[in-house]
């Protein structure tokens, strides 16, 4: 499992984790996340995003 972070403000994605906070269900591959995903907190797209 990956861990991606959002380049514009910091909000990290763990896969392995999920954030049950924004009903991000644990074991979901960023990948697998619809293409149409928002950062939850500074709402830009999957593209502003890089794994770490």
């Amino acid at each position: 499992m990956k861990t991606w972070v959002c380049t514009v403000c910091g909000w990290i994605y763990d896969e392995a984790q999920g954030d049950s906070e924004y009903d991000l269900a644990p074991g979901v591959a960023f990948a697998d996340l619809p293409e149409d995903f928002v950062c939850p907190l500074c709402g830009v797209g999957k593209d502003m995003f890089e794994e770490q």
